[in-house]
Parts: structure tokens; sequence; C-alpha cells
């Protein structure tokens, strides 16, 4: 009874955080990642409500003799720990096109992929500011490195608007 009465609390107290927190309707910047390589993003994020969201990136990256630009979007939802912290999941699909200039051969092709995503954020008070940590699992089809899989983490610097 004891477990199911401090559930219910914690429960409670989730649902009264999530409501409480105040994402940026609009936000604008860089996400600088890792997939096998170095790259960074073009990404806005658009406040749907007080804890939903949809992220749009568009980037690219540089792995060795690969080029790729790669599209993303991203339906996330927000939950607030303390103050400016939040932490967020996320879900979404995206297309890439890569290029692979080898000293044997070429090679190009097109990627669709779906992606996960976690992270944490600080939004500052003061200054319109938003900091963020983040990692993306993608699965898709066709990828530059004959692996269906790929892991990047980032970190992103966005203005709040």
């Amino acid at each position: 009874m004891k477990k199911i009465i401090l559930s219910a609390i914690m429960l409670v107290g989730l649902v009264s955080m999530a409501q409480s927190q105040e994402i940026a309707k609009n936000a604008l910047g860089i996400r600088i990642g890792d997939n096998n390589g170095f790259g960074g993003e073009t990404s806005y994020q658009r406040g749907l409500s007080n804890n939903n969201r949809l992220e749009f990136d568009l980037g690219w990256r540089d792995i060795r003799d690969y080029d790729a630009i790669k599209g993303l979007a991203l339906y996330q939802w927000v939950w607030n720990l303390d103050g400016g912290f939040n932490w967020y999941v996320g879900a979404g699909a995206g297309i890439a096109s890569w290029d692979y200039d080898g000293k044997e051969d070429d090679d190009s092709g097109t990627s669709v992929f779906a992606a996960g995503n976690i992270g944490i954020e600080y939004g500052f008070k003061e200054v319109p500011l938003l900091l963020s940590f983040d990692a993306r699992p993608e699965i898709g089809s066709g990828n530059y490195d004959d692996d269906n899989f790929g892991f990047d983490v980032g970190i992103g610097v966005k203005f709040k608007f």
C-alpha cells in the first residue's frame, strides 16, 4: 500500500512539473555532432505546447573520404528537471545524400533513416540562449559505410525567440 501511495505522489509531482515548465516558442542555432566523423547542423525548434516541440536539422558530415548532407525532422517531448534545466526525448526521420571520393573508386548514394533523440538542455532566463547535449541513434538504408546503424552525439547552441 505504501508503494502505491508513494507512486501516486511521484506521478502527481511529475505531471505538475511537466505543466509548470516553459519551452521557447522558437529557437534557431547550430548543433555540432559526431557520427563516424565531424559535422555541423543548422537547427530550428518550434514549440507546439508547454512540453512538445518539433526540431528540424540540416547539416553536413565530413568523414575521411566521405561527404554527406543530411536533413532530419524530430518530434520531442520535454520535461523540466529544475529551473532552466530540461530533458527531452524524441523520434523522427530524415534523408541523407553522400559522396565517396576514394583513391581507387568513387561512389555516391541516398539514404533514408529513422532517428531517436535523448538529451538535456539549459535555457538561460537573463539572455535568450539555449545550450544542449544529446544523443541520436539512427537506423536506415543505403548508408555510406555499409552499416545501417549510426550513433550521433552532439552539443548545441540556440538563440530563443
